[in-house]
């Protein structure tokens, strides 16, 4: 066991800090898997009437329960977990995420066989949602300390292989259950395992890999900078004090918004674009594929802009931008354009994904280096708050609205609901100030 403590993870002399990043690309690679699940959908709301015409199947928004349970669970873990996470290192923390993530996959493939709504949700939700939470914040934390002096872009390299999850899961998924699929199955659950251990693999790789920095390591030649702006602090909050202040929550709210504004997109995104442009179940994978691309490239280019502009700047172009998108969709979707629909969603996910990328160097800038891990975990329940918000706006709505008017326009007045939170969103990020010098810690006290 002493293999998997924090002790046997600090670097040697020599080592390159740029052999971590594809430590936390494996593991958020796999984890990433969450955003194509939106592929799973039309294919278990039919995973019984396969084989027993007009049998009690599953609906597509049943089966979104499981994504935002799942996301819900991820902000819930990293909150609790946190300090944990700080104590014990990321090879044990990338450990403990693979084996409850791929089990939870393997769980999920056990619900699709024996048709069980109950154990989707403890399988993909609880137990695979405990595995997003651990394997999110560890690499995250552990890249801000190997590179103090590029803080956006070091989140935007630990959080781009999350957001481009869906990239390798969505289209795969799909080519697997072409393969496994008969006569009398979707294929769906042969298609979970396979990716489960495929995950597993990966995973276990990235922890295998993975180092942290001796103590009062720096990048050679780096000072760190007195004064940079009033929003940076060469200070320190520890997490049980940072998450009683105001800056915390204002955050918290910018992060909610922005989040509940995207993930309704990606949750729903192959359904959506079936419904709304009558594209191909193949197009449509094709599409949640390039979402998470777009996801995935926000992710390091907006966090490392925010590096130049900073992290309040560059959340007041996310929600300006993003919001002016939004309230352009419906007009886009009665052109019939879509390729339009495409640029807008996919730019729209760019700034989603910048979003989660930039904020863990926002918390470090206000409360400092020291337990930003743990405070980022407690900040992300945020998306939790956001992942019950978003998609359940977007499945349970269209689904309503599905009723009383033509598919093609059923997501239109979620997309103006959408621009209202990125508004609130803005308001609170104005609202953010340096946190006041009562709250530092003494440097004695950083043990």
């Amino acid at each position: 066991m002493s293999f998997l403590s924090r002790e046997a993870t600090v670097a040697s002399p020599g080592f390159s800090r740029w052999l971590v990043p594809p430590a936390a690309i494996a593991v958020h690679m796999c984890i990433g898997q969450v955003y194509g699940f939106s592929v799973f959908k039309k294919p278990l709301a039919r995973a019984l009437s396969i084989t027993a015409p007009g049998a009690g199947d599953w609906s597509e928004a049943d089966v979104g329960v499981a994504y935002s349970i799942a996301l819900a669970l991820l902000g819930l873990s990293a909150a609790f977990f946190g300090k944990w996470v700080e104590r014990s290192g990321p090879r044990k923390t990338m450990l403990a995420s693979m084996l409850c993530f791929c089990s939870g996959l393997v769980l999920t493939s056990l619900a699709v066989r024996w048709h069980q709504l109950w154990l989707l949700y403890a399988g993909y939700g609880l137990i695979g949602g405990i595995g997003l939470g651990l394997g999110y914040i560890a690499p995250v934390s552990t890249l801000m300390k190997w590179f103090p002096d590029r803080p956006g872009m070091a989140t935007g390299m630990a959080i781009m292989g999350f957001g481009g999850g869906a990239l390798i899961g969505g289209p795969l998924a799909e080519e697997l259950m072409k393969h496994f699929s008969t006569a009398r199955s979707v294929g769906a659950s042969e298609t979970l395992l396979v990716m489960a251990g495929l995950y597993a693999i990966s995973m276990l790789f990235g922890a295998l890999i993975v180092r942290v920095p001796p103590e009062g390591w720096q990048p050679a030649g780096w000072v760190p900078k007195e004064h940079v702006s009033k929003l940076v602090t060469t200070a320190n909050v520890a997490v049980d004090t940072a998450w009683k202040t105001p800056q915390f929550w204002t955050l918290w709210v910018v992060l909610c918004m922005n989040v509940s504004a995207g993930i309704g997109i990606l949750g729903q995104a192959s359904p959506m674009i079936q419904d709304m442009f009558k594209v191909t179940p193949a197009a449509a994978a094709g599409y949640v594929g390039l979402l998470s691309l777009c996801n995935l490239g926000g992710r390091f280019f907006w966090s490392s802009m925010s590096d130049f502009i900073g992290r309040k700047g560059i959340y007041c172009i996310y929600f300006i931008l993003g919001a002016a998108l939004y309230a352009s969709v419906p007009w886009i979707q009665g052109q019939g354009s879509v390729t339009l629909f495409v640029a807008a969603t996919g730019l729209i996910l760019t700034m989603y994904g910048g979003g989660f990328a930039t904020i863990p160097a926002y918390l470090r800038d206000l409360f400092g280096s020291y337990q930003v891990g743990a405070i980022h975990g407690r900040l992300i329940t945020a998306w939790s708050m956001a992942a019950i918000i978003g998609p359940q706006l977007m499945d349970r709505l269209s689904v309503a609205n599905k009723k009383i008017m033509p598919p093609e326009q059923a997501y239109n007045s979620i997309f103006h609901l959408m621009v209202g939170l990125l508004v609130v969103g803005l308001i609170s990020n104005l609202l953010v100030r340096p946190v006041d010098s009562k709250h530092h810690i003494a440097e004695n006290a950083q043990a």
